[in-house]
């Protein structure tokens, strides 16, 4: 399966790297110089993932994030040239997977599009086979659908959520660093631990009744976080 990628990117130079490098990889590639165009592009053309510029024509890519969010659960690696850890967190609250900071090697960029992409590859081949289902009070992670359900209701969830609860539901009452679950969850140690810290607080927000207080999702102090059993 030859899977797509789109470039939401107004530099030329820097599309034309990044594109070269998917190709050879064996992507394809779909691009968009401005923010509306890739979010038309985004939620008209079903790619498999987005690498995302922050600073875009005619809207920026924080506006993109937010309007794929309501439609779509792709994969979104956010580019920027921005240092402000506001910026970065604000892409994440969004609901991007993930960010990385220009100017970027072409190595780190590749490994996070194939860490992503292995995501998107499992989940076809798992949901026609059968699986188990874990439970955890009113919550049921279903592992043939990919789907978390409250109370009997779907909660919309992006695959890096879903991953995130399936591997701390998997080992109930074990706390895990922020540094542990960005290897197995992420798929690699050289993040920001901070994107971990937001992709859990949004969890929180869609499985908890009261985010403030968790009843599923708790933090170990000094430790990191696990799910209770």
């Amino acid at each position: 399966m030859e899977y797509k990628v789109l470039i939401v990117e107004d530099d030329q130079m820097i599309v034309e790297i990044v594109e070269y490098n998917l190709k050879k990889e064996g992507y394809k590639t779909l691009v968009a110089y401005d923010g509306a165009k890739g979010a038309a592009m985004a939620l008209s053309d079903d790619p498999d993932l987005i690498l995302l510029d922050v600073m875009l024509p005619s809207m920026d890519g924080f506006e993109v994030c937010r309007m794929v969010r309501e439609k779509s659960q792709v994969p979104i690696i956010m580019l920027t040239a921005r240092e402000e850890e506001a910026d970065k967190v604000l892409g994440l609250e969004l609901g991007a997977d993930d960010y990385i900071t220009k100017p970027f090697s072409m190595r780190e960029l590749m490994a996070r599009v194939k860490a992503n992409m292995r995501r998107v590859a499992k989940v076809q081949p798992e949901r026609e086979t059968a699986g188990d289902n874990l439970n955890i009070g009113n919550l049921r992670i279903d592992l043939n659908r990919f789907e978390v359900q409250k109370n009997g209701a779907v909660i919309d969830i992006t695959v890096r959520e879903f991953d995130i609860l399936k591997f701390l539901a998997s080992n109930p009452d074990k706390a895990f660093s922020r540094e542990q679950l960005m290897e197995e969850v992420w798929g690699y140690t050289y993040g920001d631990p901070r994107t971990v810290d937001v992709a859990i607080r949004r969890l929180r927000e869609k499985i908890e009744n009261d985010p403030a207080n968790p009843q599923y999702l708790l933090t170990k102090r000094g430790i990191g976080y696990c799910v209770a059993k």
